[in-house]
């Protein structure tokens, strides 16, 4: 479940630090030749108390990144690993971001800023430590068209133009440069987990597994430690994985690298949203074996949890930690339901008849004649809204759909103007291409930000209760 932004005033906190130096390194900024301000994502900068900035500040602290008042004096590049497509690799790590500070939102909540594209680290490899802004603009609008369908993400905080030109293989090129602000409830990964099991390292495990149940779930470790974590965390990416089914999208890269503890998804690069609602439908080019497809993304997400718990081994026995893995599928099965209810807008009538109607529901879309948000825009609160729309749904696999909405009644007001028009906001392919194409061709970002602002009033329209 999401929540509205809670204002608060800045109260920075650098727990991190409590970690030690073994976890991270502190890394210098790249110098950029230009920083143009693209987007300042107010909404969000209130609930940590940085809505005050003057276009100028936020510049200097999230552009040139000057240290923010009472704040981590230098930035920290994160260590970790990871299964990459289920190959270990042991050289990953923070390798074009840093973390650039820490505070406190307005839910009391520890929240970082992380970066994406601020330069070189010790783990960059033969990277070069930038962002396209091709890359940046993509990240805007995965997230925010997360945000608004109930998904929780990591939020955009700001993206600044940067000046360079950069080559990429998966782009034309030369193209233009960013650097990225995501504000995020940490960025404790699985991978960072299995780092410390990899170097063998139990006291490091004991220590983050104390910071990740104080500062992410409001608990002292005890003498159980790996396994509270471990069903926290079972608990949060059961939640997560139906939460993509629900918006119809696709993460495209669930690698344990990619996977934050706390539930939040993050790290956005080859996403798509899906047309419609088929299962083997990928977003990354080069996932040849469907590994993310749509339909696969609660197995791999399953697949990364149960290497957290091959981590902590390290310090605890298998049979502590079984449980946890054992009660993932009755949390995904509850969480995918009330996903498709709250999408479609209306009141559970229990598990029994829920599972059935939402059966029905994922037959009907997966003859693929409806796309998904059509559908859950022409039946929002359980029942057809318009007569025009009928002929969309005079199909045999929508009959025992209809059937079983007949019973179901609205959970959310349709009294939004949203409602009422014509088509539902959507953020396929074409869309994030032709925005990106007055971009590049004109430097004319108004379609952008109309989408944007687009996308908050649909936010604002499904999140209304009855």
């Amino acid at each position: 479940m999401t929540f509205a932004p809670q204002p608060a005033i800045y109260r920075p906190e650098t727990p991190i630090l409590s970690l030690g130096d073994s976890f991270y390194d502190a890394v210098a900024p790249a110098t950029f030749p230009q920083t143009r301000l693209r987007f300042r994502n107010d909404r969000w900068a209130e609930t940590v108390g940085l809505d005050g900035l003057s276009d100028a500040q936020w510049i200097a602290h999230f552009g040139r990144f000057e240290p923010l008042p009472g704040n981590l004096e230098q930035p920290l590049a994160l260590r970790y690993h990871g299964h990459q497509f289920r190959v270990y690799n042991p050289e990953l790590g923070d390798g074009r971001g840093f973390l650039f500070a820490q505070m406190r939102d307005g839910r009391d909540r520890l929240m970082d800023l992380g970066t994406k594209g601020s330069g070189q680290t010790p783990w960059s490899r033969f990277g070069d430590g930038r962002l396209t802004l091709k890359g940046g603009m993509r990240e805007i609008l995965a997230t925010e068209m997360l945000e608004a369908l109930g998904v929780e993400t990591s939020k955009t905080f700001s993206l600044i133009e940067t000046g360079e030109a950069l080559e990429r293989g998966d782009e034309p090129s030369p193209t233009r440069s960013s650097v990225l602000v995501r504000l995020s409830h940490g960025h404790i990964r699985i991978g960072t987990f299995q780092r410390l099991a990899h170097l063998k390292d139990a006291e490091g495990m004991k220590r983050l597994v104390a910071y990740t149940l104080k500062h992410y779930f409001g608990t002292e470790a005890g003498e159980d430690a790996a396994a509270q974590l471990l069903a926290k965390v079972v608990e949060k990416t059961a939640v997560l994985a139906p939460s993509f089914i629900g918006a119809g999208f696709v993460h495209g890269v669930l690698n344990t690298d990619n996977i934050n503890v706390s539930g939040e998804s993050f790290d956005y690069g080859p996403w798509r949203f899906t047309p419609f609602y088929d299962p083997a439908f990928t977003a990354a080019y080069f996932d040849h074996q469907g590994l993310y497809a749509f339909g696969r993304q609660a197995e791999a997400v399953h697949w990364d949890v149960v290497q957290l718990a091959v981590a902590l081994r390290l310090i605890a026995r298998a049979e502590e930690l079984v449980p946890a893995l054992e009660h993932f599928a009755a949390y995904y099965e509850e969480s995918l339901l009330a996903a498709l209810l709250r999408r479609l807008g209306v009141k559970s009538r229990g598990a029994v008849a829920d599972k059935a109607m939402t059966g029905a529901l994922e037959r009907a879309l997966m003859e693929n004649s409806v796309e998904i948000d059509r559908f859950f825009f022409d039946w929002r609160g359980g029942q057809l809204r318009s007569e025009t729309a009928a002929a969309r749904y005079d199909s045999p696999a929508f009959d025992d759909l209809k059937g079983a909405l007949a019973s179901y009644g609205p959970a959310v007001r349709l009294d939004h103007d949203y409602w009422r028009d014509e088509a539902p906001c959507s953020m396929h392919i074409d869309e994030v291409e032709a925005i990106w194409a007055r971009i590049d061709q004109a430097d004319d970002w108004t379609a952008l930000e109309r989408k944007v602002a687009a996308i908050r009033r649909m936010g604002d329209a499904m999140g209304g209760g009855v």
